[in-house]
């Protein structure tokens, strides 16, 4: 089957970012010219999908305030290309009743998933080309759960939930286990997951069966594990580039990167960075 729906969650409390997010979501937060959560909205619809469930929680209204169609007396080249997408994408949104895990957040997108693969895209991730795109390329050769990877220093692996596989050709491996968060000692690789995935829906039973872990939330990497049991699991290493806005310090740095390399506002942020003796 094809993928052909993505699930977004956005309900996490983005603690990370505090104060910036006492009163707006993680994912309002502005990478340039938009949203961290719109870039993830045009990753699934430039990767052909069309059906897309956000899912959110409590102080997130904005989130689907930004998905209104505009009514702006005036507007710009970014609200017009928004505008343009929605006109040809349907967005639902469902709310996660109270903060237990992304395994938890996943469980509300099964009667929108049905019997379908579907595309997994963390809200506060941004990816340079569409990784999702070239993961969906992937599944429509092995037709099994597929997750993107990014090579990590070995001294951060115990940021990550790390992936134990071996190559069977260029960029794809087979995952045998996942690690979530080990100490540079236990990780299996260097391979981090980095919040792009093609699930099957045989992925909500295994959410189901995962008991409570770390803070006793339902961790997403659990019930993978148990996924792995029943499946073979594949693991894509991407090569692109990926902004993490989870946290103060890699939003500053997706902002300058990204700015650096815009059309329309790179050249002065050059020149201003090097007014500043950098």
């Amino acid at each position: 089957m094809k993928v052909k729906k993505a699930v977004i969650p956005a309900a996490g409390y983005g603690t990370r970012m505090l104060p910036i997010t006492k009163a707006q979501p993680k994912e309002m937060v502005p990478v340039v010219h938009k949203p961290v959560i719109q870039y993830v909205v045009e990753e699934a619809y430039y990767s052909g999908i069309r059906d897309i469930l956000i899912i959110t929680g409590k102080g997130k209204r904005a989130i689907e305030d930004h998905f209104d169609r505009s009514d702006l007396p005036k507007k710009d080249k970014y609200v017009d290309e928004l505008d343009r997408i929605l006109e040809e994408v349907d967005i639902f949104f469902v709310r996660q009743k109270e903060q237990k895990g992304l395994g938890d957040a996943v469980r509300y997108a099964e009667s929108f998933v049905d019997d379908e693969p579907f595309a997994l895209l963390l809200g506060d991730t941004i990816t340079f080309p569409p990784c999702t795109k070239e993961l969906i390329h992937a599944y429509n050769r092995y037709k099994t759960s597929i997750i993107a990877v990014e090579e990590v220093p070995t001294e951060r692996v115990s940021l990550y939930g790390i992936v134990a596989c071996k190559e069977i050709e260029n960029n794809v491996y087979l995952i045998e286990d996942l690690v979530e968060k080990p100490s540079v000692d236990e990780a299996p690789s260097n391979l981090a997951i980095l919040g792009r995935y093609i699930l099957t829906p045989e992925i909500f039973d295994c959410i189901h069966e995962t008991k409570p872990g770390k803070s006793n939330e339902i961790q997403l990497t659990d019930a993978l594990r148990i996924l792995n049991t029943r499946e073979k699991m594949y693991a894509y290493l991407f090569k692109g580039k990926r902004y993490d806005i989870g946290n103060k310090l890699d939003w500053l740095k997706a902002n300058i990167e990204m700015a650096l390399e815009d059309e329309e506002v790179g050249k002065e942020i050059r020149e201003f960075i090097k007014s500043m003796g950098v």
